[in-house]
């Protein structure tokens, strides 16, 4: 398949220009034998694992990111062979931990395909995005003034299609959240200046609009939808900006006093056009940003990473006080302070969407980060406060259709302090999670706490779980009345726990355990007769209480 040369009419933009807008540092050009002014009419991704033939996975001037590739790798030479074959204008190999073998140098070399390397710390999302975007971007549209924007300006490309259309414009992405927005000397109606203060669509008119079935209109359809003009509202134009089959985003024209012009939707479908690569550039730099800042703040909670490095990313200001909050969804499925790696559903999700609005909202320079049902908040704290966190943890516990657990570290005078304040506001959840788990589903509550209120309890989990190792490795008669309840369904555990903890008041345990007195008496009789549990023995109820404890951990 012959390539095309460079100065032909159809010649796409060159590699030159495309490595021109991505980001700097995020590919390095190995070999390049024709030079970086080849022309990229495509940018596809290629699996050395599929079965295809070269012209299918690689055709006339693409550039060929070959996923689970290295320099190093034996398949490389293979993979740059072959879309040399088909014409490729690069391919994209991840740069590993030794350079490129010679054989691979050799290969670019002699052939016509440049080769360049991703480097570490890049994610192949954010390089497709990247030069997805790059390509689009310079591909001419016909929309004078929008092709000059740069990168990422959306709210110059508000304004620049407002003077196209005729009208007040807004850029909103698929969730109806306001990107960004033209300027007005007065604005249409009062939904839009509700939209732009709240940065997204009432909720109540999102809700109006699906039902009457308008956004499926416009999520179905390339062309322009209409909204006519009401006794409330003005006229308003819509076009979703699509990449391919991805959504990215729309564009609303709002009559300004007048109604919109014959041609507005003639040029609002032309600026949709247009404004592909601007809304996929926020999405993919978006998300990655995005990412990179939730990266730092993990990394300041673990101590990893030069901390004035990654709090300049987290946004963190060195020297100045935090409070670590840790906010946990209970989803029901297990006991909150379980595993919090465990992602939780849809519901979770978006309890703690509103507990991240929340935290933003509470005070400036909160930043924040998830892990599965986790939400970490840093909290900076004033001058000498001790409790920066109690009107947001009122929040938390008043979060409508969900259940929280949510605890606080206590404040820390400097960066290095925020992993123990973690690991404290962690156990505090652990705490309220392991009280939730000893009532009936159906009774649990939001709850929240300062580590300072439950020193006693954190105090004791923390002696547990330095102990569980040892006590897996023993044996006794406290062991083998727990194996006992989990082999045979049989509660001799449960009860000896109950009267525990309530310093042996018979009746108290009983109630608790929803049986007679004579019942509990008869339980603790044969603890004592089958496995030698005699609470008269106050080591044996030393060992009862921490091996009861442990065993309610794994149920």
């Amino acid at each position: 398949m012959a390539t095309q040369e460079p100065g032909r009419p159809d010649a796409g933009p060159s590699l030159e220009q495309i490595l021109g807008l991505i980001a700097p540092g995020m590919l390095d050009v190995v070999v390049a034998p024709r030079g970086s002014r080849v022309p990229v009419a495509d940018v596809v991704l290629h699996d050395p694992g599929e079965e295809r033939d070269d012209d299918t996975w690689a055709a006339s001037g693409t550039i060929l990111l070959a996923v689970g590739v290295d320099v190093a790798s034996p398949e490389a030479v293979d993979v740059l062979r072959g879309a040399d074959r088909a014409g490729a204008a690069a391919v994209v190999l991840r740069r590993g931990a030794r350079g490129p073998r010679t054989s691979l140098l050799e290969a670019a070399a002699s052939g016509r395909t440049a080769l360049l390397t991703r480097r570490p710390g890049q994610g192949w999302t954010e390089v497709l995005g990247g030069l997805r975007t790059a390509l689009a971007h310079s591909a001419p549209t016909g929309t004078t003034g929008v092709e000059g924007l740069r990168l990422g300006d959306l709210p110059g490309l508000a304004n620049t299609v407002a003077a196209l259309v005729g009208g007040a414009i807004t850029i909103e992405d698929p969730q109806s959240r306001v990107l960004a927005y033209s300027r007005m000397d007065h604005e249409p109606d009062p939904m839009r200046r509700l939209t732009i203060l709240g940065q997204e669509v009432p909720r109540w008119r999102v809700d109006e609009l699906r039902e009457s079935g308008f956004f499926q209109a416009l999520w179905s359809t390339d062309g322009v939808v209409r909204l006519p003009a009401d006794d409330r509202y003005a006229e308003r134009l819509a076009v979703a900006v699509r990449h391919g089959p991805e959504i990215l985003g729309s564009l609303w024209a709002a009559a300004d006093g007048r109604p919109l012009a014959e041609d507005a939707a003639a040029a609002l479908h032309t600026a949709a056009r247009a404004a592909v690569p601007q809304l996929s550039h926020h999405q993919t730099w978006g998300r990655a940003a995005a990412r990179a800042r939730e990266g730092a703040v993990h990394a300041l909670l673990d101590g990893s990473g030069r901390p004035a490095r990654v709090a300049h990313e987290a946004g963190v200001v060195p020297g100045r006080p935090y409070a670590v909050v840790v906010a946990e969804a209970y989803d029901g499925r297990e006991p909150a302070g379980g595993p919090a790696a465990t992602a939780g559903g849809a519901a979770e999700q978006r309890l703690l969407d509103v507990l991240a609005l929340q935290a933003a909202a509470y005070r400036p320079g909160c930043v924040t980060a998830r892990s599965g049902r986790r939400l970490y908040v840093l909290l900076p704290a004033g001058e000498e406060e001790t409790d920066p966190a109690r009107a947001l943890l009122a929040a938390a516990r008043s979060v409508p259709r969900g259940v929280v657990f949510a605890g606080v570290g206590p404040v820390t005078a400097d960066l290095s302090q925020l992993p123990a304040s973690r690991e404290a506001a962690e156990l505090v959840v652990r705490v309220l999670g392991e009280r939730a788990a000893r009532r009936p589903a159906a009774d649990v509550v939001s709850a929240v706490a300062a580590f300072g209120e439950l020193i006693p309890e954190v105090s004791a989990l923390r002696v547990l779980d330095r102990i569980a190792p040892l006590w897996e490795s023993l044996s006794g008669p406290v062991h083998a009345m727990v194996e006992h309840d989990r082999a045979h369904g049989s509660e001799y555990g449960a009860s000896v726990a109950a009267y525990l903890d309530v310093f042996g008041d018979t009746g108290t345990a009983a109630e608790r355990l929803n049986v007679h007195p004579n019942t509990l008496r008869y339980r603790l009789r044969r603890a004592r007769e089958l496995f030698g549990v005699d609470l008269a023995d106050p080591t044996l109820r030393l060992l009862a209480d921490i091996g009861l404890r442990l065993a309610r951990r794994t149920g």
